[in-house]
């Protein structure tokens, strides 16, 4: 098994009127306006799509998303509440002892294969000035690696070292799920096969396509892109838990004996998967749902909190007596998940609350068959994100980790002034020359006098 709940092409007309039914059912016909003029190619299309789709479940995430979307602003201070102590943990201020202890039980279960890595990987680098995926965009590293290459050949070392640090016998597997997007999906899945999973087994290697959801307008209609295409987005990051469900990765975690995982997103070169540290800091509090968080430097920074949650600056600027921001931490994609939760969230699914995104969405006129490019924002896209699931978590727990060690983030094109690939390269140099100097390596220049950059792989040390 190596991709995970692909779509199966062809089709009857006996698939077609059930397909036509259960769009007219909900109130969604109109994307088959233009199907009896459609080549066969284009219905195939079209019918891919569409199947794709699960229409009762677009139309619960509109009405809620509609029901929701009211202005928080008045209440925010009543609903924003500072972590209680018990839950949150710091590893810049933590004994040494606790930090090994933590750190022996994450290889234990590593070394036991309780532990999978779910990378978040389906955006292009588009924002990059790059046309291929995310995690395939050179940021010119001294080791001339991508960050595909650096995560495979960092999970061969760390099922090496659970191995060795717990004297099995047997092979230490971290099995690898990728999460892809529709347009990433193929180019990632071959990249992988040409380069021979850059030395991990493949079996060990799953692809799982996240979903997405159509464009709608404000009375909750689909728009269609084309005659035969309708208009979609991604479903955001928090689209992943409907894709675990329904591309059969919560039967693979279960089959595999998985109880834990550590999921993580494309953007940020300092991640440290499968992190034996965290993964034995959460199943030493009993969470199921942990986060790592950084601190907020300044109350302007922009963090996750502040980006996509409607709390207002001057909520997000209270201080504690000691002057501190009392919401001073910044979630940086980077969640642990017991695998029983990640089965649980299927059961609230239709609660979590999608988030309404007003945009300006190119279409097709059904009257006229028309390509409209509007002026003025016409309809929405829905957007869920990973964090939506922790009001339902039964024991959340956050560890705060140094920003300098476990947080660049790739976002911007080359020579923008913050988060591009001249800092993610410069922090990913920096961090690894401490890691040397750490081990009584010394500094080297050149003949110019310059540091000589030092970039050790992975295949032989890890950040310890």
């Amino acid at each position: 098994m190596v991709n995970i709940g692909m779509t199966q092409t062809g089709f009857t007309s006996a698939d077609i009127i059930r397909l036509r039914a259960s769009f007219d059912a909900s109130g969604q016909g109109h994307v088959f306006t233009f199907w009896d003029s459609l080549t066969t190619e284009q219905q195939q299309d079209l019918y891919t799509q569409l199947t794709e789709l699960d229409i009762f479940r677009i139309n619960q995430i509109y009405d809620t998303a509609v029901k929701k979307a009211t202005d928080y602003t008045s209440n925010q201070a009543a609903i924003a509440h500072p972590l209680s102590a018990g839950a949150y943990e710091s590893t810049l201020t933590v004994d040494s002892s606790s930090l090994q202890e933590w750190r022996e039980l994450g290889l234990k279960l590593i070394a036991e294969g309780k532990v999978a890595v779910i990378f978040v990987a389906g955006c292009k680098g588009t924002r990059l000035g790059s046309s291929g995926p995310r995690g395939y965009y050179d940021i010119n590293s001294p080791s001339g690696k991508t960050w595909f290459q650096s995560q495979a050949e960092h999970i061969i070392k760390l099922q090496k070292m659970a191995r060795a640090s717990n004297s099995v016998q047997h092979n230490v597997v971290i099995t690898w799920y990728i999460i892809t997007s529709g347009r990433t999906h193929d180019p990632i899945y071959s990249i992988f096969e040409n380069n021979n999973y850059f030395g991990l087994e493949k079996e060990n290697v799953l692809f799982v396509k996240q979903g997405i959801l159509p464009c709608l307008t404000m009375e909750g209609k689909i728009l269609m892109e084309d005659k035969y295409k309708v208009a979609v987005a991604a479903d955001s990051n928090g689209g992943i838990y409907h894709a675990l469900h329904n591309k059969g990765v919560i039967t693979s975690l279960k089959e595999r004996g998985i109880l834990y995982s550590h999921c993580y997103d494309v953007d940020n070169c300092l991640t440290r998967a499968a992190d034996p540290t965290f993964i034995g800091y959460s199943v030493a509090k009993n969470t199921d749902c942990g986060v790592k968080v950084v601190a907020t430097a300044i109350s302007k920074e922009r963090v996750d909190a502040v980006e996509y949650f409607p709390i207002s600056r001057e909520v997000f600027e209270i201080r504690k007596t000691d002057c501190t921001l009392t919401f001073g931490t910044a979630n940086i994609v980077n969640h642990f998940f017991s695998t029983e939760f990640l089965e649980r969230i299927y059961t609230f699914s239709h609660e979590l609350e999608y988030h309404i995104a007003r945009k300006k969405i190119k279409h097709i006129n059904l009257d006229s068959g028309e390509f409209i490019t509007p002026e003025l924002y016409n309809g929405m896209m829905l957007e869920c994100f990973i964090f939506d699931v922790f009001p339902f978590t039964r024991n959340l727990s956050v560890l705060e980790v140094d920003l300098n060690e476990e947080f660049s983030l790739l976002k911007n094109i080359p020579d923008f002034a913050t988060d591009c690939s001249e800092t993610s390269r410069r922090d990913l140099v920096t961090q690894r020359l401490r890691e040397f100097q750490a081990a009584n390596g010394r500094k080297v220049r050149k003949d110019n006098n310059e540091n000589l950059e030092v970039k050790v792989s992975s295949l032989v040390s890890i950040w310890w």
